[in-house]
């Protein structure tokens, strides 16, 4: 049996990133893919980047990513400048160098929202202005493309896994860092977990069967959510307290 460490979202929670590395190592995982946003938000961007980059964890570009490896706005967001003034030069040469897509092993597809963007839900549409489950037919055509058996994606925060009838298997490991947050692209919507738990899934594959074991560890969110509040995010400290929208 072959196993990977899937990891998304961490949006700069190196609390979170400890954790779920600690677990990973503890299970004797030897591979981790990273599908991006790694280091946008209120938080920790300087430490987490230095603990991906430390272990050469493979990575790929997330939409959020894109913003701090190419700043062209001059008006850009205060989560942003903090982000961009924590790093350090070699850091964000990192991010620069990181590719939209990555191949593993000749079998996982992995990419941070869907094979043909960084910023559109996977397993979520829109209808009529409101967020619903996308449907397998439509999965099926965002992945026509795919030649490999296992794709692998993040970007809403939300854990799930599919096998399409293609014999394609999806799977969004969820987010380490942040398991609730609010969105306004394309229309206002929310997305939530209902917990502070950080987030990863384990991959596996045995004799063409795929599998996603989705995991829930506690850390210190405390911690994170203090941040948050320093940095002058109360809406972030309150998601990170408790997974949810409005629960303070």
């Amino acid at each position: 049996m072959r196993r990977y460490a899937a990891i998304s979202d961490i949006h700069g929670n190196r609390w979170a990133l400890e954790a779920v590395l600690r677990d990973i190592e503890n299970r004797g995982i030897g591979y981790i893919i990273n599908l991006g946003d790694s280091l946008y938000g209120p938080l920790d961007p300087s430490t987490t980047a230095e603990m991906l980059m430390q272990r050469s964890i493979p990575s790929v570009l997330g939409n959020e990513d894109r913003l701090i490896s190419k700043p062209g706005d001059p008006d850009i967001s205060p989560i942003l400048r903090y982000v961009l003034d924590s790093l350090s030069t070699e850091q964000v040469k990192w991010l620069q160098k990181m590719p939209a897509t990555r191949i593993i092993n000749d079998t996982l597809f992995a990419c941070h929202a869907t094979p043909r963007s960084d910023s559109e839900y996977f397993f979520w549409d829109f209808h009529r202005g409101n967020l619903v489950p996308r449907s397998r037919e439509d999965m099926s055509l965002m992945t026509k493309s795919i030649e490999h058996p296992a794709l692998l994606c993040g970007h809403d925060h939300v854990a799930g896994s599919v096998t399409l009838d293609s014999g394609l298997f999806v799977a969004n490991p969820g987010s380490v860092g942040l398991p609730a947050y609010v969105d306004d692209i394309p229309y206002p919507h929310v997305m939530q977990n209902g917990s502070p738990h950080a987030r990863y899934a384990i991959i596996s594959e045995d004799h063409g069967e795929w599998n996603a074991e989705h995991v829930l560890l506690d850390y210190d969110w405390e911690a994170a959510a203090i941040k948050a509040a320093q940095n002058g995010r109360q809406d972030w400290a309150s998601w990170l307290r408790t997974g949810k929208i409005g629960a303070d």
